[in-house]
């Protein structure tokens, strides 16, 4: 029973390490501040989050340390490609402003996911939402309501972000 009660403390102290480890990492990139003053303020911070949120953010327990941190890598690329489909976005709205109002084709669109876990279907509304020209407005079940902008907008909810964001929890 000791040695159980190790392992599950042990596996516990590696998951909030490693959020720990990511929220600094965060802190860090977005303060853009190195000093110690900065630093020493990021880690108070990052600790007490970590203390009081971090049952959130790993539901699932039973995945090794080392999956999460392979997790965390295809994330930083998920990320990348992220920006790029927002600068894309941008372009085609620039392209639509030109364009005037006749070029608007407003619409809602409903999109099955195939997602499991409510944190993969949180993490594509959000990156939906962050996609200039569509908007997650709800999610029941496994349906996502998007507002799009339009027919380019609609179409760009292919499948392809999903399919990126299944491949980081493979």
């Amino acid at each position: 029973m000791e040695k159980s009660e190790s392992k599950s403390n042990s596996r516990k102290g590696g998951y909030l390490l490693l959020i720990f480890a990511l929220l600094m990492i965060t802190w860090m990139v977005f303060s853009g501040y190195f000093d110690w003053f900065h630093l020493t303020l990021g880690a108070i911070s990052c600790g007490i989050v970590t203390w009081m949120s971090a049952d959130m953010l790993f539901a699932n327990r039973t995945t090794s340390l080392l999956k999460r941190v392979v997790q965390a890598v295809r994330m930083f690329f998920y990320f990348i490609w992220l920006v790029w489909q927002i600068v894309l976005s941008n372009i085609h709205l620039l392209k639509l402003a030109f364009a005037g109002q006749r070029a608007l084709q407003l619409q809602v669109v409903s999109y099955e996911t195939k997602l499991e876990s409510d944190f993969e279907k949180f993490l594509l509304a959000n990156s939906i939402t962050l996609t200039p020209g569509t908007v997650t407005m709800k999610i029941i079940g496994q349906t996502f309501y998007v507002h799009a902008i339009s027919d380019v907008a609609a179409k760009g909810l292919d499948g392809e972000m999903e399919r990126r964001i299944a491949k980081i929890f493979a």
